[in-house]
C-alpha cells in the first residue's frame, strides 16, 4: 500500500513524464550538413580521439587537459583526498551527464525522463538552463554536433544555433559552486576551437559562444564571448594547440607508435 507521501510522489512523477513527452523541441534548421565522426579512447593512456572519416585526431579536452596547470587540482587533491576528490569528480560527471541527456531530448523535442538519483538532481538544472538559456535560441542547426579542425583536433559541442540573431556555439555545463570568469579559462578555449573548426569546414562565421552554468542549488551563470574578445580565445587556443603537439612530439621519442587495437569505441 502506498502511503499518501508515496502517491504524490507517484502524480508528480507522471506530471513530468507527460510534460517531457510534450516537448515541442527548439526550431531545426538545416543550414549545415554536419559530418559524423566516432569517438575511441586509447586504453594505455585514457585519452579521447575522434576518427573523422578514417583519420584519427585529439579531442578538444584531450589537448586543453594535457597543456593545463594542474597545481590548482593537485592541491585541491591534497586537501580532500584522492578517495574524496575521486567519489565528487564522478559524482559530478554522471550528473553532468544526465544534464546533458535532459537538454539533448529537450532540444530535439524527444520525450526523456531518468528517475534515479541523479537523473532527479540534473532534471531541476536542465529545466533552469531551458528557461533562461535558451529562451533567446530562434533556432538551431545541430545537437551534440561533432566538429573537426583538419590535421589538428576534434570534438563535440552541445549545441550550434542562432542565438539572438547571431550563428553561436553553447556549450552546456554544470558546477557544483558558482563559477568566477578567470576559472572558465579552458571553457572560453574550448568554444574558440569548436568555432574555428566550424568556420574552417563549413565557411560559417560563428560569431558567438554562450557557456551556460547551473548548479545543484539552481544558480545560473551564463558567459559569453565575441567580436574581438572571440578573437583573443582563439589566439590562446592556437597555442594551447602548439603545446600539445609538441608535448607529444617529445612523447613520440620516447614510446612507440600507437597501433589499432589499443583504440576501442566509445560509442
Amino acid at each position: 500500500m502506498m502511503d499518501d507521501k508515496d502517491i504524490k510522489a507517484y502524480h508528480k512523477m507522471i506530471d513530468k513524464l507527460e510534460k517531457q513527452t510534450k516537448v515541442k523541441g527548439l526550431k531545426k534548421s538545416n543550414k549545415y550538413n554536419y559530418i559524423t565522426g566516432k569517438q575511441l579512447t586509447d586504453h594505455e593512456s585514457g585519452t579521447r580521439v575522434y576518427d573523422i572519416v578514417g583519420t584519427r585526431l585529439p579531442s578538444v579536452t584531450t589537448i586543453l587537459g594535457a597543456t593545463k596547470n594542474q597545481d590548482f587540482i593537485k592541491q585541491w587533491k591534497a586537501k580532500v583526498g584522492e578517495q574524496e576528490a575521486d567519489r565528487i569528480k564522478n559524482h559530478s560527471s554522471n550528473r553532468g551527464t544526465a544534464m546533458h541527456k535532459f537538454l539533448e531530448h529537450y532540444i530535439l523535442g524527444t520525450g526523456y525522463d531518468d528517475l534515479t538519483s541523479i537523473g532527479q538532481e540534473a532534471s531541476p538544472m536542465a529545466d533552469k538552463i531551458i528557461e533562461i538559456g535558451l529562451a533567446p535560441v530562434e533556432e538551431y542547426y545541430g545537437s551534440e554536433v561533432t566538429l573537426h579542425y583538419p590535421g589538428l583536433y576534434a570534438g563535440s559541442t552541445d549545441l550550434v544555433c542562432l542565438h539572438n540573431g547571431m550563428e553561436t556555439i553553447v556549450d552546456f555545463k554544470q558546477s557544483n559552486r558558482p563559477k568566477r570568469e578567470e576559472w572558465i579559462e579552458d571553457y572560453y578555449m574550448q568554444i574558440a576551437m569548436y568555432s574555428m573548426a566550424h568556420d574552417y569546414v563549413y565557411g560559417s562565421k560563428i560569431e558567438q559562444g554562450v557557456i551556460m552554468v547551473c548548479t545543484p542549488d539552481l544558480y545560473y551563470q551564463e558567459f559569453k564571448t565575441q567580436g574581438a574578445d572571440l578573437r583573443a580565445w582563439k589566439h590562446k587556443a592556437l597555442k594551447r594547440i602548439d603545446m600539445y603537439y609538441d608535448l607529444m612530439h617529445d612523447e613520440k621519442e620516447k614510446t612507440t607508435p600507437m597501433k589499432a587495437e589499443d583504440f576501442t569505441n566509445e560509442r
